[in-house]
């Protein structure tokens, strides 16, 4: 069984997240404090998919996003925001996170999210071929890696999917709304800022100069393209 952790301090608001995961077929295992999330963690090495509240008690959840990313970059990372609290959505990202819920949210709405998660985990490079190479990068679609200058670069799920993409298209200018379907799928309804953060933190990571971006280049009121 799909293992997904849930880290909300809430009791009431765990219980039915819990509850809820439970019906579509998931093992969801709880917790109340960063501290606990991280040891469960630990714990469950094959868990898939962590859910994260940002007001804890002992820690904030951006601070577990940090963490668990120091380890793993392969799980799947939903933050839970405030619907006023913008900025939440951007930190979330920035710190490693993959998507991200507002609260109040409804069940159907977590768990397509959560399916959209493992789906990218379980891979998507079935009859690829199995390298792609562009400038400086080598990406292994089975492996799920990527290399610049034969140096490993860390990427989380959603990265490597945003990378894999671009250089499957190099030159093709792709819209905000083409990302977002083809890496978050054609059901998600967030917004489209969730790719431009992804590109920002793309850039961080790839970049010569994340201020001068030569890969991954701005297509000024459309989107983004693979090179100049």
């Amino acid at each position: 069984m799909k293992k997904v952790l849930i880290l909300e301090d809430e009791v009431n608001i765990r219980s039915f997240v819990v509850i809820n995961l439970r019906r579509a077929g998931y093992d969801a295992i709880e917790a109340g404090t960063g501290a606990q999330a991280l040891e469960r963690i630990r714990e469950n090495p094959d868990i898939g998919v962590a859910i994260l509240d940002i007001m804890l008690p002992d820690m904030d959840g951006f601070e577990v996003c940090r963490s668990i990313r120091a380890n793993n970059k392969q799980i799947g990372i939903i933050m839970l925001t405030a619907r006023t609290q913008e900025m939440d959505k951007v930190t979330g990202l920035m710190t490693g996170a993959d998507d991200y819920v507002t609260k109040p949210f409804s069940p159907a709405e977590l768990t397509a999210r959560i399916d959209a998660l493992y789906r990218r985990i379980g891979g998507d490079g079935n009859g690829d071929m199995d390298l792609l190479t562009q400038g400086p990068f080598t990406m292994n679609l089975r492996n799920r890696t990527l290399e610049k200058n034969d140096t490993k670069i860390r990427l989380t799920q959603v990265e490597f999917a945003i990378v894999k993409m671009f250089m499957q298209n190099p030159g093709r200018a792709l819209s905000r709304e083409d990302v977002l379907t083809e890496v978050w799928g054609p059901d998600y309804e967030g917004e489209l800022k969730i790719v431009d953060v992804n590109i920002r933190r793309l850039r961080i990571k790839i970049e010569d100069d994340a201020t001068k971006p030569k890969y991954i280049t701005t297509v000024w009121g459309f989107g983004y393209k693979w090179g100049n």
